[in-house]
């Protein structure tokens, strides 16, 4: 059995706080079987378009999401340790699943730890928010005394 279904990031509540615009889109295809084991599967395979704040200089960064994993059902911590390496556990603590929180926990693990522009455009926006920064900057240099000219007067020999 296979589901195929769309997502917003306004859909997701622990994963929307960690973007920086509700813009974006999550296609997600979930294949449903069972192995030589009689294990339940569920083969996840995730794509998004989502918006991320850089962590350089923290305007909106597009960035693209794609993540491929395969979940074996469980129902207790015992048969997690027991399951192969190449299957991650899914414990169920009730009967039934909801597969959009499945999906929304393999997004945030998706994530990563910091997103950047590329340094180029990076640089362009923080010249750009440089540049309206020093004349505001020079303005209230030039209002303020310098606290230090009172030492000054004190040093022997500055009189």
């Amino acid at each position: 059995m296979s589901i195929q279904g769309s997502l917003k990031p306004l859909d997701l509540p622990r994963f929307r706080p960690l973007l920086a615009a509700d813009e974006g889109a999550i296609e997600a295809v979930l294949a449903c079987s069972r192995d030589e084991e009689n294990r339940y599967l569920i083969h996840l395979a995730i794509t998004a378009e989502i918006v991320v704040r850089c962590q350089r200089c923290l305007e909106p960064l597009a960035q693209t999401l794609a993540s491929e994993n395969t979940l074996a059902v469980v129902w207790t911590d015992e048969q997690a340790a027991h399951l192969p390496r190449h299957l991650e556990p899914l414990v169920l603590e009730e009967e039934a699943c909801r597969l959009w929180e499945v999906v929304e926990d393999e997004l945030i693990l998706a994530l990563p730890p910091f997103s950047y522009h590329d340094t180029e455009q990076c640089r362009k926006i923080l010249a750009d928010y440089s540049a309206r920064e020093e004349p505001a900057e020079q303005a209230v240099a030039g209002d303020k005394p310098n606290p230090f000219n009172v030492l000054a007067q004190l040093k022997p020999g500055s009189k």
